[in-house]
């Protein structure tokens, strides 16, 4: 059984994981760009932090001992998470288009709090 707060840990970092997947594939067509002296340092530094947030969490779950084990597209609309807990493994659906979403919001909360630091 997950509780409340557990579950909003682990649905955060579903979000980080899917966002540096995401950002990964995205980084590669970055490389072609002409100006990519101006958004590969921007990207790497968002992947940093991220990566940074995504593996404390990561973290913060093995010592509840909560684990994904995996992920299960169910349609083209849902996808299922298969989590790992002490006491008996658990399946979350998510709404594929939900978590597009969600990982968007999440990256662009992320950029606009760099740039409130820079500024």
């Amino acid at each position: 059984m997950i509780k409340a707060d557990e579950r909003q840990l682990l649905h955060k970092y579903l979000l980080l994981e899917l966002a540096v997947k995401s950002l990964q594939v995205d980084y590669c067509k970055l490389e072609q760009f002409k100006m990519k002296t101006v958004f590969l340092p921007m990207m790497d530094s968002l992947l940093k932090d991220l990566r940074q947030e995504y593996f404390n969490l990561k973290r913060e779950l093995a010592q509840k001992r909560i684990r994904v084990v995996g992920w299960q597209p169910v349609d083209e609309y849902f996808s299922d998470v298969q989590v790992a807990t002490a006491g008996n493994d658990v399946v979350l659906r998510y709404a594929n288009q939900a978590l597009k979403t969600q990982v968007e919001k999440l990256l662009i909360s992320h950029i606009s709090n760099k740039q409130q630091v820079l500024e």
